[in-house]
């Protein structure tokens, strides 16, 4: 883990750990006329779960657990142009090595999500958090969570203690998901190896985990064998957008680059924490032009943070056009009750 040293350092990413709750004065906030952002990398913790990772001595990627509020939300949305947040619990999700543990754990984040989405129309929507890698918990909160509480999709980690996406154990979920249709969103979480003394995982290690994901996923064939999947890759993708013609024959069944590429084309890239003048243009050298949604990785990264990247993003040279279409239009195909 990362030094005290190290946090210190970093620690203006996140805000201190606190509990919080909502405020009824919050609730029925409507977006401000000129918002339109669709943020799909927005996190939310949830007092009750923030607490029990604290109690377990769990950090965010090297960080201290941030602190979460629907005031919080709101204020950073507001102040960013963001209509609605998609919420979703980051690594580690709620399996800590205990199924029937996280079996609870998952319904009470998810019940959690779908009373804030219920009390705030139109501000918030959430993915749904499973219990990998307990299959049968995750397939039973998936049907849940999709079904009943009307859920816009799942998030998944990249990897679980080692196991990634794509793994054949994992197939009976997939085919559930397949069949909801569902919109899955790839979160990585820390590397199944130490990290490097003084570096933070989500320096560094987040961005392979997400990168080890997607060659899974596309190594496998995942991507033809689950069509129906929309899968939303955190922080651009992490590597494979500048590395795609180097990981492109592992990718395809005949080795060809062609191939390889066609298939990492096929997920979604959010812009979380990757806006900046030197990671943007490989986002969009590589990936589908209506396949690039925004994401703003609140509380994780402060609101100083992640606004300094909203505002890296608006001073790119998009046309109107491909402006609406990253912040809006692109999500809307993925989230089309929110038109």
């Amino acid at each position: 883990m990362a030094t005290s040293a190290t946090v210190a350092a970093v620690s203006g990413l996140v805000p201190s750990s606190a509990s919080a709750s909502e405020s009824s004065k919050s609730e029925g906030v409507r977006a401000p006329r000129d918002a339109r952002r669709i943020d799909t990398h927005q996190h939310v913790v949830p007092p009750f779960y923030g607490k029990w990772l604290e109690s377990r001595g769990i950090t965010a990627g090297g960080l201290p657990i941030p602190s979460w509020s629907v005031e919080g939300a709101l204020d950073l949305m507001d102040s960013n142009g963001i209509a609605t947040g998609i919420l979703s619990v980051s690594t580690p999700g709620v399996h800590l090595g205990n199924d029937a543990e996280a079996r609870v754990k998952a319904k009470e984040v998810n019940d959690f999500c779908a009373e804030v989405v219920d009390k705030h129309p139109g501000r918030f929507g959430f993915f749904a958090t499973l219990t990998l890698p307990d299959v049968e918990g995750a397939i039973e909160q998936a049907e849940y969570a999709l079904t009943t509480l009307k859920a816009d999709g799942v998030i998944l980690l990249a990897n679980v203690r080692g196991t990634y996406l794509g793994a054949p154990e994992w197939d009976p979920l997939m085919d559930v998901l397949n069949r909801h249709q569902a919109n899955v969103f790839v979160h990585p979480s820390e590397l199944p190896a130490e990290p490097v003394e003084g570096i933070p995982p989500f320096a560094a290690d987040f961005l392979l985990d997400t990168t080890r994901a997607a060659l899974n996923l596309a190594k496998r064939g995942c991507l033809e064998r689950y069509p129906e999947l929309k899968i939303i890759l955190s922080h651009a993708g992490g590597f494979v957008p500048y590395a795609a013609e180097r990981m492109a024959r592992i990718c395809s069944e005949d080795g060809s680059i062609e191939r390889g590429i066609h298939r990492l084309r096929k997920f979604y890239f959010d812009t979380a924490l990757s806006s900046s003048p030197y990671a943007l243009p490989a986002l969009l050298a590589f990936a589908k032009p209506e396949n690039i949604t925004f994401g703003s990785d609140w509380p994780y990264a402060a609101k100083e943070r992640s606004s300094h990247f909203t505002q890296l993003l608006d001073s790119f040279g998009f046309s109107e056009q491909q402006r609406l279409a990253v912040n809006r239009e692109n999500a809307l195909r993925l989230l089309p009750r929110l038109a």
